[in-house]
């Protein structure tokens, strides 16, 4: 009895999960606006009428992609965080950011074309944990400025969030991944410039 118990609650966490990752793929392909429930249960291989049971509107399920998209960042930026230095973890993110120029060409920033669609809505508060996931990188980026001992931590972090969210939109509007590399090669190269100011 407690085996099937545990097997179906390891089952609903499984789908459960299924359908948040599908939400922020399918949200990030096709905006949500355009984005059904439906879309996402077909995505998540998850029955329609099974959705409800996890999350009672869509607007949950876009809460739910935020979520998966902060996981993400977090897990990235775990990773990033096993490297000594804080200058090589940032070019890190940046290569990070490269690496995904092709999605980035074809649907633009997960998190930044969320938030942008959100901004335009002005209701149910999405739009502000759409920012809370931008608020993430910028802090963490802002750290690791911090470590290297250099004036303006918070504003070179805004500086660099903000180079990626232009890259990503250019690559996206012109369809060109290649925007994301030589930007990228940029942003890398400023971050090689800057002084080491660490006691």
């Amino acid at each position: 009895m407690a085996d099937s118990k545990g097997s179906r609650a390891r089952t609903a966490t499984a789908k459960r999960q299924r359908l948040t990752a599908a939400a922020a793929r399918v949200v990030h392909q096709q905006g949500v606006e355009r984005t059904t429930i439906a879309d996402i249960a077909r995505a998540a291989d998850v029955p329609v009428g099974n959705v409800y049971y996890y999350f009672k509107t869509k607007d949950d399920l876009v809460a739910a992609a935020l979520s998966e998209h902060a996981h993400g960042l977090e897990t990235l930026t775990t990773r990033l965080d096993r490297l000594p230095d804080p200058r090589q973890r940032l070019i890190g993110l940046v290569e990070a950011w490269v690496g995904e120029r092709e999605l980035a060409a074809r649907y633009g920033c997960p998190t930044g074309t969320l938030a942008a669609e959100l901004g335009k809505r002005g209701e149910g508060g999405l739009d502000e944990e759409a920012g809370k996931v931008i608020r993430l990188l910028l802090d963490w980026a802002g750290r690791q400025f911090r470590q290297l001992g250099l004036p303006d931590p918070d504003g070179l972090a805004l500086t660099l969030v903000s180079a990626y969210q232009g890259m990503s939109l250019l690559a996206n509007a012109l369809r060109e991944p290649g925007v994301m590399t030589r930007e990228g090669r940029r942003l890398t190269d400023w971050l090689d410039s800057l002084p080491d100011l660490r006691d």
